[in-house]
């Protein structure tokens, strides 16, 4: 059992607070993102079919809980692991302009999910996607965006401490962007998580650039499905990948936070290259797949913000649980309230 136990941990805000604060945190939030990014809201499925490639493969190892359908000849339908791709084809249909998108609430069912302080069943997220032009599809681009994003986070922050006075603002004024070979250059002997902890640590708050792809150490940083994010183009720096993932360091459980995963989506060329790089090639024959292959859906950047995860580290939460209602080993549950903290 992966769990964290923070000496002297007191929770700032008690049961009816911590509630009023997660409606703060996810109204102003939301708003924000949805002005800055240019967002309209848009409602989204909980599961789709088996068998169309519109489903996230995350790392390609963990199983989508799927269920028959009586009445569709016992067609199998799965439980989303996030809305990267749906949210592609649903800007198409929508025919959303250039420089606008959508954002939603993602609700899954991740069962294969080792559970510990920031990793639960039950996840929850803003999944956002904007339709871009071919002349954005730069690290130059993807860095202006997270900046943007990074504001959103900065503001939220302020609000929640404007009514909350103890719960003192910690992010950095600035995000640092740092390539997965850039950490692998500045710390050698550490694992990939390692030298997350050890930047995050540093910094206050990092971008890692290019997860998916290979380093010239031969390993990944992460993995990356093949066919959402572009991980495996050359930039204009030599750098590879469009993608990354926001990380901020977590004063209470002292540790490298991932808060988010987004990046500029694979175009054709990016598409074909990286499911020969994986041997999924097979892939192309899918819905998804064949329908980008042909140019009927849009170029997009976009990603998928933690909802939960947002919470627990605005609210100066120790454990996931304490901010959303899911399932935990009986173990966990005694473990937590003899060290004050509280699952829901």
């Amino acid at each position: 059992m992966k769990l964290t136990l923070p000496a002297g941990y007191k929770p700032m805000l008690d049961p009816v607070q911590t509630e009023r604060a997660i409606k703060m945190v996810k109204d102003f939030f939301q708003t924000n993102l949805s002005a800055e990014m240019r967002l309209r809201r848009v409602t989204a499925p909980l599961f789709v079919l088996r068998g169309t490639g519109i489903n996230d493969d995350l790392n390609g190892t963990e199983r989508a809980v799927n269920f028959p359908i009586k009445d569709m000849n016992d067609q199998v339908a799965e439980v989303v692991h996030s809305l990267a791709k749906w949210k592609r084809v649903t800007l198409g249909k929508l025919d959303i302009p250039s420089g606008y998108g959508l954002y939603t609430d993602m609700n899954a069912i991740r069962a294969d999910e080792e559970l510990s302080n920031i990793h639960s069943l039950y996840v929850d997220q803003w999944d956002w996607e904007v339709v871009m032009d071919k002349e954005q599809r730069s690290l130059r681009f993807l860095k202006q965006v997270v900046g943007r994003l990074y504001d959103v986070l900065k503001r939220t922050e302020y609000q929640i401490y404007e009514e909350y006075r103890e719960l003192e603002p910690q992010l950095p004024e600035n995000i640092t962007f740092l390539h997965t070979e850039e950490l692998l250059e500045m710390y050698p002997d550490k694992t990939p998580f390692e030298r997350e902890m050890a930047a995050a640590e540093k910094y206050g708050a990092i971008f890692i650039i290019g997860i998916g792809g290979l380093m010239s150490n031969g390993e990944k940083h992460d993995g990356r499905a093949p066919d959402y994010d572009d991980w495996s183009t050359e930039t204009e720096n030599g750098n590879i990948g469009l993608n990354g993932d926001i990380v901020i360091w977590n004063p209470i459980l002292e540790r490298a936070f991932e808060i988010s995963s987004m990046g500029i989506r694979v175009d054709k060329e990016a598409l074909l290259r990286q499911l020969e790089i994986e041997k999924m090639e097979d892939r192309k024959d899918l819905l998804f797949h064949n329908m980008l292959l042909n140019d009927k859906l849009p170029l997009t950047f976009g990603g998928g913000i933690g909802q939960s995860r947002l919470c627990m580290y605005f609210l100066r939460k120790a454990h996931i649980g304490e901010v959303q209602a899911s399932l935990w080993p009986n173990e966990m549950v005694e473990k937590c309230e003899a060290n004050n903290i509280f699952l829901m």
